[in-house]
């Protein structure tokens, strides 16, 4: 059979990657891919929006399975048009990809289903979300623990977290006034902030079987430490001790089970991956978010140590016979994924770097590089094109281990500008 993968990040190529380890798989397309999904792949010239040039394609090139990566498409109602041409996609409908689309309708399902998450406000303009803070904080300008959301899509940098009254203002003016965000920030979330650490738990789902995969624990901060600005994502690692058997469990009964089942009971029913970003609280795990796909870079890491072939996973899953899908199998070894970024990033970054040392890292053993923003030039450089580059992806024995080989790999490779942090992982080697 023959695959698409949309998208040209880290996450697809991890995916091409899985999927043309197949032997059902004949040919792995990706539209529109990167330097990395080249040489594992064939790309296709197609953006991940063109929805209508995705299903000509679809139709033309006799795709079994449409596998969409990246949140945009899907939130624009990619698996809704293959659908309605009788063609097959991983992935939720428009409407059901609201969970990650509107934080607003992503917090009143979970309100609906008794989800534990954080107190939220919603508003849908500067001033009413301003005179909220200045009322609510007017005694305590200097404790004003909250974070405030752009409602929409906003690449995962639409959160601020605040501390004081003219941090939240200032958050409020960044979002509704000066649109950095574009028209994600048409309407605000604000809700309380919650302390704890972070731990990402995905599932897959056909709207009826819950998969949950094992946890992973995503850096979204761009300095080590946990500082510096919000970011996609600067490293992973999967599994995440920080997750016991016990935690797990609760989190399914509490958290995936009356999500899906909610889903299911508003017409909405929600096929493919249920992201769940949650904080571990002294209170127990809540929700921040959900993601309607594979996270960028946990996909790295969770497929690395994948056993069980994904296209039996994406099909069940289409045809909604998840249930007779076995216990997934898994490498036992842990595994790393350190996210290499241009200069500047997740700021102004300058793109066109010729990338080093590509071939000297993938002799290392147990390691992986996977592309994220690349391309082939004219002259057969491999450059960059994006902020972040590549997800450096590394197994071992232990965590430390899987770090060691990854940061190895890391050292090989160069071009001006490069950079990453140092301590991916290190959460897993320090008693909570």
């Amino acid at each position: 059979m023959n695959i698409l993968i949309v998208g040209n990040g880290g996450r697809e190529h991890a995916l091409a990657w899985k999927v043309a380890q197949s032997p059902r798989v004949e040919r792995v397309f990706v539209a529109p891919g990167n330097a990395g999904t080249q040489q594992d792949a064939e790309n296709v010239d197609i953006a991940a929006t063109d929805i209508p040039a995705l299903v000509k394609f679809a139709k033309e090139n006799d795709i079994a399975y449409t596998v969409a990566g990246p949140e945009v498409p899907l939130c624009d109602g990619l698996a809704d048009a293959f659908k309605a041409a009788g063609l097959s996609v991983f992935g939720p409908s428009k409407e059901a990809a609201a969970l990650e689309g509107s934080k607003s309708f992503c917090k009143k399902v979970m309100r609906n289903a008794d989800v534990p998450t954080a107190d939220f406000h919603e508003f849908r303009d500067a001033e009413g979300a301003e005179r909220f803070i200045n009322e609510r904080y007017f005694e305590t300008p200097e404790d004003v623990p909250l974070v405030v959301k752009a409602d929409g899509l906003a690449a995962g940098k639409g959160a601020i977290v605040c501390s004081t009254r003219d941090e939240a203002l200032e958050a409020i003016d960044i979002i509704a006034r000066q649109k950095q965000f574009g028209s994600a920030g048409d309407k605000l979330i604000i809700e309380d902030r919650l302390e704890g650490f972070e731990a990402s738990i995905l599932a897959i789902t056909d709207g009826k079987t819950i998969l949950t995969l094992p946890p992973a624990e995503d850096h979204k901060r761009a300095l080590d430490g946990d500082l510096g600005p919000n970011t996609g994502g600067m490293g992973a690692y999967c599994p995440t001790p920080t997750i016991d058997d016990e935690t797990l469990r609760w989190v399914e009964s509490n958290v995936l089970v009356p999500t899906v089942h909610a889903m299911k009971r508003q017409r909405t029913p929600f096929l493919g991956i249920l992201y769940a970003g949650l904080m571990m609280t002294p209170q127990g795990p809540k929700v921040l978010e959900y993601n309607v796909r594979f996270g960028d870079p946990e996909c790295q890491p969770l497929l690395f140590r994948l056993k069980t072939d994904l296209v039996d996973i994406i099909e069940a899953t289409c045809e909604r016979r998840l249930s007779s899908i076995g216990p997934l199998e898994w490498d036992d070894r842990p595994s790393v994924c350190v996210v290499m970024a241009s200069g500047g990033y997740p700021g102004k970054y300058e793109t066109g770097k010729v990338i080093r040392g590509l071939e000297e890292a993938a002799k290392i053993p147990d390691v992986k590089v996977f592309h994220a923003g690349t391309k082939v030039d004219s002259e057969g450089n491999v450059v960059t094109t994006g902020g972040r580059v590549l997800g450096v992806t590394a197994m071992g024995d232990s965590v430390a281990t899987a770090k060691l080989q990854a940061y190895k790999a890391v050292k090989c490779i160069r071009w001006d500008g490069a950079w990453c942090r140092k301590d991916i992982a290190d959460k897993a080697m320090t008693a909570r």
